[in-house]
């Protein structure tokens, strides 16, 4: 399916967003494969480009394994700190 991918490689922001046309929506455990030559955007610069797309549904049970493990691996991401001294 076609889509559409802003990239953008600056001192701000380094990201990349993929738009679906046909508004696909992707549930959990699904895959979404941007097809063509791999996008280089040098630093300082945004590109937005226009490719197709392959998405490939997750079964009943790989939806349900995402969901139940999900949190799990989000919390990985997460970083806490916490210290008994303070300093004035």
């Amino acid at each position: 399916m076609p889509c559409t991918i802003e990239v953008e490689n600056t001192f701000d922001s380094l990201h990349a967003h993929v738009e679906l046309d046909g508004g696909l929506e992707i549930q959990p455990g699904d895959a979404v494969r941007v097809d063509g030559e791999p996008i280089v955007v040098p630093y300082g610069e945004k590109a937005t480009f226009r490719r197709m797309a392959t998405v490939t549904r997750a079964s009943a049970l790989e939806r349900l394994w995402t969901r139940m493990t999900g949190d799990l691996e989000f919390m990985e991401l997460l970083e806490f700190s916490f210290s008994s001294e303070s300093r004035l």
